[in-house]
């Protein structure tokens, strides 16, 4: 490895670090000398590298993933009020709050929550459980507003959203352990970062399948980020401290209540079961909760003769 690709991992590394603590606290005060300092550069080099490596100014970044933790709360929990959520995302003010959230998502907190959620996804265009295309997460799509609104060729058709016939069931799921390699954009592009996490592993004696399971980690939700935003975690388990460098990390799956759905998929499957588990949950009594989804592979597709995933699909819950 080269100096300069050396010095990118390491960098990466670095913003990977941060990105992750601004999440853990987006409802406390956030300061520029903090981050740096967990980054481990001056403030004067640190927000200069941040905007380089992740196209966003670090206060840019912070004030969008606020804003989208809020979206999901109102999305999410109709009992807690908004100006609840707003201080629960680390606004000082109600009035800061509304003005960032309108400029966000082009209408207010409450035309947001009012709105119909988005359930089914087909080809990046959002549903509702009725059939009413949507842009966002209860964002209806209006017209002449876009090419993506404007764009008429996708149409709802029930038969696209066959329910996949699964067992999901709310399970205690334990802690876990993972190294990962990170990726931001399209999911279809996450074997990249898989393919980095396994060179690195394998000579670390690392992959002990199948006892080693393969794990997919979703930050963000692609029906409130742009897809080009979207971060995912591509992980392997291990049962024991790993001393991490570059572009690898390490961190804890949390343990807790989980909804979790068993599929035996191909590579065009994934839609369908994500549609499966988010029409589950509107007749379920229960809501996405805190912590991040993740799926739990139990096979590499590579070794069944049919090429499927066999996998869980695991969200956090929590009672309506």
């Amino acid at each position: 490895m080269n100096a300069k690709e050396k010095s990118r991992q390491e960098y990466t590394a670095r913003i990977n670090r941060v990105t992750d603590y601004i999440e853990r606290h987006l409802d406390e005060a956030i300061t520029l000398d903090s981050l740096a300092q967990i980054a481990c550069f001056s403030p004067f080099h640190f927000h200069r590298i941040f905007s380089a490596l992740t196209n966003e100014t670090i206060n840019t970044f912070i004030q969008r993933k606020r804003v989208e933790k809020a979206a999901r709360q109102l999305a999410g929990d109709e009992n807690i009020s908004i100006s609840e959520i707003a201080t629960n995302c680390g606004f000082g003010s109600a009035a800061h709050f509304s003005r960032t959230f309108r400029k966000h998502f082009g209408m207010t907190a409450k035309e947001f929550r009012e709105t119909e959620k988005a359930i089914f996804t087909k080809d990046g265009v959002y549903f509702s459980k009725n059939g009413q295309r949507t842009r966002k997460i209860n964002q209806r799509c209006q017209e002449l507003k876009g090419q993506l609104c404007s764009d008429n060729s996708k149409q709802f058709n029930h038969s696209d959203f066959v329910i996949m016939d699964t067992k999901i069931e709310i399970r205690e799921m334990p802690e876990i352990s993972v190294v990962y390699c990170r990726h931001t954009g399209q999911f279809n592009q996450i074997g990249k970062a898989y393919e980095k996490l396994m060179k690195w592993a394998g000579p670390r004696g690392l992959l002990n399948f199948p006892e080693t399971k393969t794990v997919t980690v979703y930050h963000d939700d692609p029906a409130i980020t742009a897809i080009e935003q979207v971060r995912q975690s591509a992980c392997i388990t291990v049962d024991r401290d790993v001393k991490v460098d570059g572009e690898i990390g390490s961190m804890k799956l949390e343990s807790g209540k989980y909804a979790v759905g068993h599929f035996e998929i191909d590579e065009h499957g994934f839609e369908k079961a994500w549609n499966t588990m988010c029409l589950w949950f509107t007749e379920s009594g229960y809501q996405p909760g805190d912590g991040y989804p993740y799926e739990l592979y139990y096979n590499s597709p590579e070794e069944d003769a049919q090429r499927r995933f066999v996998l869980d699909i695991c969200i956090p819950v929590k009672t309506l």
